[in-house]
């Protein structure tokens, strides 16, 4: 989503007026200017103008069939869980809008509050213990990644019988780094508009195209659209 060219975030950043693209998402920055990313906030928070897409109730859809063991996400919209992904399946790489803390002094705030006062007031959530910024749980460059990922992405790797790699260009490690470390004789398939990574092996596959349209094709040809498209109707109504 940040990458993708004409439609990805850095391609859409002109309108904040930023030193750098990235300075959107630099703790610094933020301290000195949160706006930027408080407008940010107010059009990508969870549930509030965007709703999940086919392929994110497809993840939903495996859980409920039993066959899923985790979904791994750089995307920091939510839609997963909003799709009804189980927060246990879940790995939110960079973070979620779900809870928030201040940046100063670390006390947690509630992801209401911080919605509240981001979305609803387009204003800059403060701490009020010591009057810092306060911040939903997004990743930002510099701040260590949530330690779930490397709690399980041994065990998974190791253990996992196909992996499945969607919407990605495969840039940034070390999330892009999974479908390397599976063993080698498991099966991945990767589906994308583009050949990215290393999927050249002889049991890889590759569906070229858009993710929604391959995902109904695949529930399609094991009888699975029906429940899918159930999914969506729920998931657009939240």
């Amino acid at each position: 989503k940040f990458r993708t060219p004409g439609s990805g975030l850095y391609d859409n950043l002109h309108k904040f007026d930023l030193p750098y693209a990235e300075a959107i998402f630099d703790l610094d920055f933020y301290r000195q200017n949160p706006m930027p990313f408080v407008t940010l906030s107010k059009e990508i928070w969870p549930g509030v103008k965007y709703r999940p897409t086919l392929t994110h109730c497809f993840f939903s859809l495996l859980g409920k069939k039993g066959i899923l063991q985790r979904v791994y996400t750089q995307n920091i919209d939510g839609l997963e869980a909003v799709a009804g992904v189980d927060p246990d399946q879940l790995v939110e790489c960079h973070g979620h809008f779900r809870s928030a803390s201040c940046t100063n002094c670390g006390m947690e705030h509630t992801a209401d509050d911080c919605k509240s006062s981001m979305v609803d007031k387009g204003e800059a959530p403060t701490c009020n213990i010591c009057g810092g910024l306060v911040k939903p749980s997004i990743v930002f460059f510099g701040e260590v990644m949530p330690s779930r990922f490397s709690e399980l992405v041994h065990f998974d790797v190791a253990s996992c019988d196909l992996v499945i790699t969607l919407g990605t260009s495969l840039l940034v490690a070390p999330v892009s780094n999974i479908p390397d470390w599976v063993k080698s004789n498991t099966h991945r398939m990767l589906i994308n508009r583009e050949l990215v990574g290393s999927f050249h092996r002889a049991n890889d596959v590759f569906l070229e195209g858009d993710c929604d349209e391959s995902v109904r094709e695949l529930c399609s040809m094991v009888g699975w659209e029906e429940e899918l498209d159930q999914l969506y109707s729920i998931a657009q109504s939240k």
